[in-house]
């Protein structure tokens, strides 16, 4: 029985053009996956944040205008706020609005007729005085974790490591308002160097009185300091003792290269991850921080708004919080992509 004969196209029948391989782009798909997946977790967020604040007993109307509001009035606030609206269809709103800008407008600056109702421009000052307290304690956070991180790693096992080791230990275990109030204690009640708390005026920015940034980014670095430095130390270490790096010694490079072309950059790919659990912690660390020191920050919004019961700015706050927090693990993933490249051929 003969083998079938394959049929092919026809004489001088067109052939179609092969397709062309898909280019590989690791990184860029890389990125477009984490950037999906974080506005699914993000709007996931605002679907939790939506309903627990809802969810808190009471008329959000009748707690901000008090028993003696007339039924009235009441329903006027309840009817600006859309509480008389179906839930799902105050959700949508909501959501529409928040990515158009708009955070809703505010119960308390409604009922009290303040001439500025706009969540988001009642918490843009805020805002803004926090981002900048943050930013410059991420600024120091890095080089001061990679300082202490290396000097303890290439001193594994010596005395001057075994302090670090203890000193980072305690500083890690200190909650913020502990070591907020010692700090306070030693430079303001002792030393008389530090104000203890930093108000500012209404026209006023944390830039305006530097010194009065200087224990709250004090407080915020001690802890996050003290983690990722000694994730950076273990890091190093781990790296230290691979097989690559003494296969280095035996070709005789010098033992500063090995440290920091290989060492350091090896065990940058954990740090990276250890950073941004650090830097992630600033933002939730910050709401404790500024209501220790009187900061005029988003966490003394968010706190003055928890206890008016302001449940539009409260929904406003968290969201910017959650949103913050997803941006981070997605820039230190990226980062973590660049600084290790054979990853890049196999982005997940």
């Amino acid at each position: 029985m003969s083998a079938p004969t394959e049929i092919g196209p026809a004489p001088g029948a067109p052939v179609a053009p092969a397709t062309p391989p898909r280019v590989r782009r690791p990184v860029v798909d890389f990125l477009v996956r984490r950037i999906a997946l974080g506005v699914l977790t993000l709007v996931a967020g605002s679907i939790l944040i939506f309903l627990a604040t809802n969810a808190l007993p009471g008329n959000v109307a009748q707690v901000v205008l008090g028993r003696d509001a007339t039924p009235e009035r009441l329903a006027a606030l309840e009817s600006s706020l859309g509480l008389d609206r179906p839930l799902v269809e105050r959700y949508v709103s909501w959501l529409v609005g928040a990515l158009h800008g708009d955070l809703g407008r505010s119960a308390v600056a409604m009922a009290q007729s303040a001439p500025e109702t706009s969540v988001s421009v009642l918490i843009a000052g805020p805002l803004l005085n926090s981002s900048v307290l943050a930013l410059i304690a991420a600024v120091l956070l890095i080089p001061l974790s990679l300082a202490v991180g290396v000097f303890a790693a290439v001193r594994a096992g010596r005395p001057s490591d075994h302090v670090l080791s203890y000193v980072t230990l305690a500083f890690g275990a200190l909650p913020e308002f502990v070591l907020g109030t010692l700090l306070i204690v030693v430079f303001s009640s002792w030393l008389g160097l530090l104000p203890p708390v930093s108000l500012l005026g209404p026209s006023e920015t944390p830039l305006s009185r530097p010194v009065g940034l200087v224990l709250p980014v004090l407080t915020l670095l001690g802890v996050a300091v003290a983690f990722s430095s000694r994730q950076v130390r273990a890091g190093m270490i781990r790296a230290l003792r691979s097989e690559h790096v003494k296969t280095a010694r035996l070709n005789g490079l010098a033992e500063r290269r090995i440290r920091y072309r290989y060492g350091l950059r090896t065990s940058l790919a954990t740090s990276v991850q250890s950073f941004a659990q650090s830097i992630q912690y600033l933002f939730g660390g910050i709401i404790v921080v500024e209501a220790l020191f009187t900061y005029p920050g988003i966490g003394t919004a968010l706190i003055n708004a928890v206890l008016r019961r302001d449940v539009t700015q409260v929904q406003g706050i968290a969201l910017l919080l959650a949103a913050a927090y997803i941006v981070i693990n997605i820039l230190a993933d990226l980062v973590v992509l660049l600084v290790v490249p054979k990853l890049r051929t196999g982005a997940r």
